[in-house]
Formats: C-alpha cells, sequence, structure tokens
C-alpha cells in the first residue's frame, strides 16, 4: 500500500518522512504541523549525540521558541513507568510540545507522557529498532510487568537514513527480527481468521504485508548498512506502527512469537547485567514459532480426535488454578488470571472450533505455508543481520525455552498457534519432536571421559 493511502487510513499520524538528509526539514515540519507552539527536545545521552543536539540547533536557527532539552542521563534507562512519571512532572510546567529524538524506548516514554499531559508530539526516528514509533499505545513496564498503555501515535514523524544507519549494528539487527516477526503473526492472524475467532481487517493486512517480504529482502544490505535496505527496513516498520495506528490494537504486528518476549520481560530476563533488546527476544521466538508451525504443517489434522481433545479441556477453574500454579511466585498471576478468562471456551466451543479446523485444514496449511519463511532460511536470515538464533545467545537455556512454551498462552487472551496446540493436544507431542533426538532444539549431551 502507497505511503499516501496509508496516512490517509492513520488516525493519529499526518506526516512521515523518510529519507537521507530530511533532518534539514524538521523545523518546518514542526512549524507546519504546530504552528506558534514553543518545543521541547526529549532524549538519553547518545540519542542526544546521534540527533537531539541537531535538532534543537536547528530549530533555534529557525527561530522557534524552546524549553531547555530533557535528557534522560541514567544508563540502565529502559521503557519503565517511574521514568514516564518524571517526565509528565516536566510537561506540566510547560505548554511545549515534545520532539522525542531516539528510538523505542524513548519513543514510548514520550508517547505516554505526552498523552497523560493532553499533547501530540513529534518524533525523530534514530535507528530502525522497532516498529513502535507510529504505533498507537506505548509498551512501558509498570508494576513489574510490561504492558501496552493506549496513548495516540505521534502527530508527525521523520526518520533520517543517514542518522539510522549510522546507529549501534546490534539495534538495526533488532528491527529487522522485529518486522520479521510480522511473518509468524501474520500466520497467527490467518490461523485466527480461518477458525472465526479474529477476522483479518483486511486494510491493517495490507499495510503490513504487502511490503513486508521487499522490506526483509536484503538482510546482506541492512548488514552492511546500505543506505537503500535501511530505508525499506525503516519505512516496514513504520508501516507496522500505521496498522497497529489504523485498528487501535497490535494485532497486525504481533503474535505467539511476541508473547515469549513478553514473559521474558516479565520475568525481569537479564543476560548477565544487561536488558536483552525485545528485538533480540522477539528474534528467539520467531524462530522458535515457526518451527512450531513447521510442526503443525506435518501434522495430519485430518485425523484429529476432537471427543478426545473436548474430554481433555479442563474446566475454567481447573485452567485458573493451573495458571495460579505456573505464575505463583511471578507477581502477575492476577494478570494471568485475567487473560485466562477472557480467552477461555466451553468444550461445546471448542468442539465446534476443532471440527472447523479439521473441515478447512487443507486451507489453513495452504495459506500458512505461503505465509511462513521456511525454519532454516529464517535462521539464516535472521543470523546475517547479527540477531540471535539460538536460545543461548540471550541467555535462555532449552529447558527455558521449552517452558515458554508453555507458559506464553497464558499472558495474552489473543489466539495464537499456542493455544491451537494446547487445544488440539497436540503440544506434548510437537515439544517432544523438538526438543527430542534430532529436533529443532535438541541439545547433545555432553560425553565425559571417565
Amino acid at each position: 500500500m502507497l505511503l499516501e493511502e496509508v496516512l490517509k487510513a492513520a488516525r493519529d499520524t499526518r506526516v512521515l518522512i523518510v529519507g537521507s538528509g530530511v533532518l534539514s526539514r524538521v523545523s518546518e515540519l514542526f512549524r507546519e504541523q504546530f504552528p506558534d507552539k514553543k518545543a521541547i527536545v526529549i532524549a538519553d545521552n547518545n540519542t542526544w549525540r546521534a540527533a537531539g543536539k541537531d535538532v534543537a540547533e536547528l530549530l533555534k536557527t529557525a527561530g522557534i521558541t524552546q524549553d531547555d532539552a530533557y535528557i534522560y542521563t541514567d544508563p540502565e534507562l529502559y521503557a519503565e513507568y517511574g521514568y514516564v512519571d518524571a517526565l509528565v512532572a516536566v510537561l506540566k510546567d510547560t505548554d511545549a510540545v515534545p520532539i522525542a529524538a531516539g528510538s523505542g524506548t524513548i519513543n514510548d516514554l514520550v508517547k505516554l507522557a505526552s498523552h497523560l499531559t493532553g499533547r501530540q508530539y513529534l518524533c525523530v526516528a534514530t535507528a530502525a529498532s522497532v516498529d513502535g514509533y507510529t504505533s498507537f499505545g506505548a509498551s512501558v513496564t509498570a508494576n513489574g510487568a510490561k504492558q501496552t498503555f493506549d496513548c495516540p501515535a505521534p502527530q508527525a514523524c521523520l526518520a533520517d537514513t543517514d542518522i539510522i544507519g549510522k546507529a549501534p549494528a546490534e539495534m538495526t539487527a533488532a528491527g529487522y527480527a522485529d518486522l520479521f516477526a510480522k511473518i509468524t503473526a501474520g500466520a497467527d492472524w490467518i490461523l485466527a481468521d480461518r477458525l472465526e475467532i479474529d477476522p483479518i481487517d483486511h486494510k491493517a493486512w495490507s499495510i503490513v504485508q504487502d511490503g513486508l517480504h521487499d522490506a526483509l529482502s536484503d538482510p546482506e544490505g541492512v548488514k552492511n548498512r546500505k543506505s537503500s535496505a535501511i530505508a525499506k527496513l525503516t519505512e516496514g516498520l513504520m508501516m507496522s506502527g500505521f496498522a497497529m495506528q489504523w485498528l487501535r490494537s497490535s494485532r497486525p504486528a504481533s503474535g505467539a512469537e511476541h508473547y515469549f518476549s513478553h514473559l521474558w520481560d516479565m520475568e525481569h530476563h537479564r543476560f548477565g547485567v544487561q536488558h536483552v533488546s525485545h528485538g533480540f527476544q522477539v528474534s528467539i521466538g520467531t524462530v522458535a514459532i515457526t518451527a512450531l508451525y513447521e510442526q503443525m504443517l506435518d501434522t495430519p489434522i485430518e485425523t484429529l480426535d476432537v471427543e478426545a481433545a473436548c474430554r481433555a479441556w479442563p474446566s475454567l477453574a481447573e485452567l485458573e488454578n493451573r495458571a495460579v500454579t505456573l505464575f505463583k511466585e511471578s507477581g502477575f498471576s492476577e494478570r494471568c488470571l485475567n487473560e485466562t478468562r477472557a480467552k477461555y471456551i466451553t468444550r461445546e466451543q471448542l468442539a465446534q472450533q476443532l471440527c472447523l479446523l479439521k473441515e478447512r485444514q487443507a486451507e489453513i496449511k495452504q495459506a500458512i505455508g505461503t505465509q511462513l519463511v521456511p525454519y532454516e532460511t529464517a535462521r539464516q536470515r535472521l543470523q546475517l543481520v547479527g540477531a540471535p538464533v539460538e536460545p543461548e545467545q540471550t541467555g535462555i537455556s532449552m529447558e527455558r525455552l521449552r517452558q515458554t512454551f508453555l507458559r506464553a498462552p497464558f499472558i495474552r487472551s489473543r489466539f495464537t498457534i499456542l493455544d491451537l496446540a494446547v487445544r488440539t493436544c497436540y503440544m506434548p507431542a510437537w515439544l517432544d519432536v523438538l526438543f527430542g533426538y534430532g529436533g529443532r532444539f535438541f541439545v547433545q549431551p555432553e560425553i565425559y571421559d571417565k
């Protein structure tokens, strides 16, 4: 879908400018979108050097009034609600329009703080690392749990590919992985659509999926900071945000692979002393869910015993007890209970759903097979850009990865391949294949000399 059409569908963002050298247009853009307003640049130490300082200088040269820039100095800065509160306190003392100069963390903090203080903002992207620049909602940790808070996308967004191309390689790799995840997220939506659980919104689908494979087509160019490849990646990430903006939901861009990342965030996962980036966690989730989908495609679903699956289906009370047991020490068990209740279906509803699955299994497999990138190809392309493809590269053991397949369905009510695996009772068998001898995630035992 052409950008002009996408902007017409956007509910919040009026302008997106992507290209080489476009930072020079920031003053013109600000004056056009926020006439007679003063500005305040928001950045951290790194993004101030990357773009924030230049933005402030360009605004000054253009005669645009500014408050002193607000620069986060905490080296451990991440999208956590305490940092939102700090920015809200600053914005309450001014009517200035925030300019978020940064990537995912800065954008989410400014997006939510702007909403809480009743104003729009302008985003200057500094890395092709996330799809959240133009999305509705901010992903912020609050009370120990990663949550998406409803809030408008920026009124205008500018992405200078010269600046983005200089971002740390791992940030660009994370962005590529986040965009690659739209492949498995799309497969989840196909599955939910064909089972009449969550119908595909064709406009949102088109915004994300029409140019997706082209945006992902040059991983080597992304790795080598090739201008055209960086531009396509940036535009692809922006498109994903626009689809979420249109639908007021992350469904077009987020599926089971994202739930792996969300769960690990909620569990405060670190690799050593470092937070693992969202994109790198999603990379592992995408590889894992691609492997699970290939198990589904290899399964003769036409032989599914619907009656046996329904007999095995727990009551709501039993499922609630399972959720409490799994997450009793987590600090977010109540959230898991609420999501489990929202997603629960009766045995009668399950029977109807599984009969539909059997009836449409050929169509479903054909559509999902077309949507997916084969497991080995996905690994190669993610690895080529520098994204992790082995869980241990992010500090996740194979045992923890296996447990994540079992735990992740409880943290969100959205239907994905994980729910299909549970409802059909195929999950244990599929995991046995994936983690068993010769499987995708089999670990060869070490042999020690006696």
